[in-house]
């Protein structure tokens, strides 16, 4: 006769309902965390570097929309001056349409705990740029 251990017959009987426990424990915890996130949007003045050899024959933007997502109790602490956005169109070697990436700079230790996310929105500009004349 083959002896049963105690331990392992309480954890395989029932396995279907413990499984789809754990799952719906997974789901209201994942749930919960992402419910709780919300956008800041703050508009803040845009820095760009414009090519010396070229002509920007199109508006020239100078602010830029940054958008803090993470928890309510952290988004609204960040001081948006300590944010700083810049687009660098120095590079540029033809005339024509030039689209560049828009970079932030922030202290990346004090805006990622928490959960907290930046970026931009819209994440490039473009400018047309001519020859001079």
């Amino acid at each position: 006769m083959i002896k049963q251990n105690k331990v392992l017959s309480g954890v395989f009987q029932n396995w279907i309902q413990k499984v789809f426990s754990i799952l719906v424990a997974l789901f209201l915890v994942v749930t919960m965390r992402f419910m709780n996130v919300n956008d800041r949007v703050v508009t803040l003045p845009l820095e760009v570097t414009l090519p010396d050899t070229f002509v920007a024959a199109s508006l020239v933007p100078d602010t830029v929309e940054i958008v803090i997502s993470g928890p309510d109790s952290v988004i609204y602490l960040v001081e948006p001056s300590s944010i700083k956005a810049r687009a660098d169109f120095s590079a540029v070697t033809a005339a024509g349409i030039v689209r560049v990436p828009i970079e932030i700079d922030y202290a990346e230790d004090i805006y990622t705990r928490d959960g907290m996310t930046v970026s931009s929105k819209p994440s490039s500009v473009r400018i047309l740029f001519e020859a001079p004349e």
